[in-house]
């Protein structure tokens, strides 16, 4: 095809993917004020899920470092059309979710065609492997992130004089950007996967880095949930985790890589 035709191809991959977007937008918005009470406000209650395991947890281990206090919070609507519009955000965002997998599926058959057979070969299961990624790191941020972030900052104040009243724009920024970047950075395995399988990356380089990335990370972690060791860990051990899972993916895509060029060189030979 032509550059033209290229772009009509693409709209069209885009047209379908803002439609199931649509569709799912409008599924949560049917049901949009029970998600909003249950769902997008859980983290702001004591009662919420993690809040209870991780207390659960603590007494297991005989600590009451991992049980939470109450949060000191209150919200606010500042503006005229505000409710409306963050029923619509949400509904949204949450569609967005939704129906991620079909959106990745869209992007990667406007992909698939420009791929030579050993591309493909390489990127079997994407879609699979990037939709079970996003929405492992979706639900890291709501049930692991996210309840530490508002309990910390709902609960820290400079002085007993000021009270936290938060907007509910801010509440719901706060929460839907970690959900998406968290959803985002989950994706490192796959980039580091096709880095290494061109040779931009290489398992050494990260293995060289690895010290660096065990304290940005814990730094981090830090930032998410302070102030005890007890939830600083809870947070970075995924990650880390995420990280070496990462190096053991680019070693295994450098040694295919490597294996497929050895291949090539004695065809050449032969």
């Amino acid at each position: 095809m032509n550059f033209l035709d290229h772009i009509e191809e693409l709209r069209w991959h885009i047209v379908r993917s803002a439609i199931a977007i649509m569709v799912g937008a409008i599924l949560v918005f049917w049901k949009v004020e029970w998600i909003f009470d249950r769902i997008i406000m859980g983290p702001a209650h004591k009662n919420f899920i993690s809040y209870r395991a991780f207390c659960a947890l603590g007494r297991l281990l005989h600590s009451d470092d991992f049980c939470m206090k109450e949060i000191k919070m209150k919200f606010q609507n500042n503006a005229v059309t505000g409710q409306f519009m963050m029923g619509l955000s949400v509904s949204v965002m949450l569609g967005f979710v939704l129906v991620f997998p079909f959106v990745l599926w869209e992007l990667w058959k406007f992909i698939r065609p420009a791929l030579k057979p050993t591309e493909l070969k390489m990127a079997r299961g994407i879609v699979f492997w990037c939709s079970t990624l996003f929405f492992a790191g979706v639900l890291f941020a709501y049930f692991i992130v996210i309840p530490y972030t508002i309990h910390f900052f709902g609960n820290y104040e400079l002085s007993p004089l000021f009270e936290n009243i938060i907007t509910i724009d801010n509440y719901y920024n706060t929460l839907s950007n970690l959900i998406l970047a968290l959803g985002a950075v989950f994706e490192l395995p796959i980039l580091v996967y096709f880095l290494t399988r061109i040779g931009i990356l290489t398992p050494q380089f990260l293995k060289a880095r690895r010290r660096y990335a065990f304290l940005i990370l814990f730094i981090l972690s830090m930032v998410i949930a302070p102030p005890d060791v007890f939830s600083c860990l809870l947070i970075f051990v995924p990650l880390y985790i995420l990280f070496e899972i990462s190096v053991s993916i680019s070693a295994r895509a450098l040694k295919a890589r490597r294996i497929k060029e050895a291949q090539q060189q004695k065809s050449n030979q032969s």
